[in-house]
């Protein structure tokens, strides 16, 4: 196992683009396909950076919320962090925004967490560091992580429910 242990910070990756018009769709709001995109790439240099590996492969898409349609013209910018690593994968939260320069003001549209594994050159997983969440929303989303991926496991049948300590705990106080 890599022994380093990091902070999600150091995984910390930022994308800013502008909504062009071949991005839009009728209502001249940016495709939900391309702002799905957008997220896969930015949280796969998370992955990457974290892992430190040079292939990451997206596992699942375990959550997208679109809150706020994006208009043509938006700056739009994306910030992904690893919020929990386990043995060789990693979950990664995406954050986006509408940065509005005349207001000076920051929207939140959207939010997705993503999961990948980190792979060798014969696409075997590899394993990862560790992660150490410093801020209060790094813990909140390091915690929340586990009962992600406890609910996963169920709902995939590879793990018993009354195995799943994390989810108990939430529910059952």
């Amino acid at each position: 196992m890599k022994s380093k242990i990091k902070t999600p910070s150091e995984s910390a990756a930022v994308l800013t683009n502008l909504v062009l018009p071949g991005e839009t769709n009728m209502l001249n709001n940016l495709f939900g396909g391309e702002l799905l995109a957008r997220m896969d790439r930015i949280s796969s240099i998370a992955a990457k950076r974290h892992s430190e590996s040079y292939q990451v492969v997206t596992a699942s898409v375990n959550h997208v919320s679109f809150n706020t349609p994006i208009p043509l013209g938006s700056i739009v910018k994306l910030e992904a962090k690893v919020t929990r690593a386990f043995s060789t994968s990693m979950e990664v939260y995406v954050d986006v925004w509408i940065d509005d320069p005349v207001k000076q003001v920051m929207i939140k549209t959207n939010n997705g967490i993503y999961t990948f594994v980190a792979v060798d050159q014969c696409n075997k997983p590899t394993e990862v560091p560790q992660i150490k969440p410093e801020t209060e929303e790094e813990i909140e989303r390091f915690d929340a992580a586990l009962r992600r991926k406890q609910l996963s496991l169920i709902l995939a049948g590879r793990l018993d429910p009354k195995d799943a300590h994390e989810l108990k705990a939430l529910f059952m106080g």
